[in-house]
């Protein structure tokens, strides 16, 4: 965990001040002349310490596992810095800034891992202070990546997702260490769909328009079993327009809207009614659009020996990580808007897929109901509004997953 150090002042300063005080403290009462000297004796003696004392470092000397993401931090307790250096092992000057007056220096770069420096710093008093320390020499570092991209536009439903490229001993640490920052503000929370994917949502949709920027300042921070953030990452994006499909089994429809008004009926073929392949009801995250793809059936377990397929598709937009796509099927157009055929997939038309596409972005919503099915995973990677807000407010960093 990130720490938050004091300053370490020069032993002279603490020298003279035991002396001050020893010397007030054999004093009985005198008269108010005398109490008059003694006070002056009193500030003298004060005044001499600090200009005796060297500059206070933020950093003790001999100290190791000093969090590197921390700026270091020198003071002048005399008359102003003279000169301040600090090197790595290496010979390389770290990076700083004085304040304007002189009186304060502070690192201006990250320090790095597993790096012993030499701070130097001498007042304009004469007085010098040595500072030698090392950072954290973790076992491992990790990076995170972040979605949506930056400056992007997207839906009412996009969640903030977090990919770490190791699992997360730390959940807590982890969470501490990202600010998400909405303009107006929300209320949302974290939610780990795995132990190396954190999710963050508000309480409902977004508001069309909405600001958020994310800061994931991860590097400095311990994240549990020897595992330390690599670097920070950020991204920010924009709500746009709230774009919604519903998919209706009863009427093997889907209603498209565009701020709440009707744009477009399409008749759906869905997933077959069966336990197997009926397409699970609940809400869907619009992931990726793409133009053609092949879709191969044995990356959800069927074979092309047992009825499987391996079949180039027009238009297919992505809603499940699980393979659930609405997606171009002239091979189905006779039976769209009539009956279920396919292996969960929402079949529509060449020309129906590709408008959906085009009307669509990602982080919109679908909504499918009144299927055989079972309901989309929470867990799913665009199944997140599956899980109650009463259930994903309260959070889950205190529990691991077996995956």
């Amino acid at each position: 965990m990130k720490r938050v150090r004091g300053f370490v002042t020069g032993s002279i300063l603490a020298l003279l001040t035991v002396g001050a005080l020893t010397l007030s403290g054999c004093t009985i009462e005198r008269s108010g002349h005398a109490q008059e000297e003694e006070g002056n004796s009193a500030a003298s003696g004060t005044e001499e310490t600090t200009e005796l004392a060297a500059p206070a470092v933020s950093v003790e000397d001999d100290a190791t596992d000093v969090d590197p993401s921390e700026p270091v931090v020198v003071k002048s307790l005399g008359d102003g810095l003279e000169k301040v250096t600090m090197l790595n092992e290496q010979g390389y000057e770290v990076e700083a800034d004085y304040s304007d007056d002189r009186r304060s220096w502070t690192t201006s770069e990250v320090l790095g891992y597993n790096r012993t420096y030499t701070l130097t710093a001498t007042d304009r008093n004469g007085e010098t202070s040595t500072t030698v320390f090392s950072t954290a020499q973790p076992a491992a570092t990790t990076t995170v990546a972040l979605s949506p991209l930056a400056d992007s536009v997207v839906g009412v439903g996009q969640t903030i997702a977090f990919r770490f490229g190791t699992p997360i001993a730390d959940r807590h640490a982890a969470e501490e260490a990202i600010t998400v920052t909405t303009s107006p503000e929300v209320e949302g929370g974290f939610y780990w769909l795995n132990n190396s994917e954190l999710r963050w949502r508000p309480a409902e949709y977004w508001e069309p328009g909405t600001e958020v920027t994310v800061e994931a300042d991860i590097y400095g921070t311990d994240l549990g079993d020897g595992v330390w953030g690599a670097s920070d990452n950020a991204t920010n994006f924009t709500i746009g327009d709230r774009v919604e499909a519903v998919v209706d089994d009863n009427t093997k429809t889907m209603e498209v809207y565009h701020n709440g008004t009707l744009l477009r009926t399409i008749p759906v073929s869905l997933g077959r009614d069966t336990d197997e392949w009926a397409t699970p009801n609940g809400i869907y995250i619009i992931g990726d659009r793409n133009p053609s793809m092949i879709m191969d059936s044995t990356t959800f377990g069927l074979g092309y020996d047992q009825g499987g397929y391996r079949t180039p598709v027009d238009f297919a937009t992505q809603m499940s990580y699980s393979g659930i796509y609405v997606h171009a099927a002239p091979w189905s157009a006779a039976e769209q808007g009539y009956s279920n055929v396919s292996h969960g997939c929402i079949n529509v038309t060449t020309e129906a897929a590709q408008w959906f596409q085009n009307t669509v972005k990602r982080g919109d919503i679908v909504t499918v109901k009144n299927t055989v099915g079972s309901t989309l995973s929470g867990y799913d990677g665009l199944g997140d509004w599956n899980i109650p807000w009463s259930v994903w407010k309260d959070g889950n960093a205190d529990e691991t997953s077996a995956w």
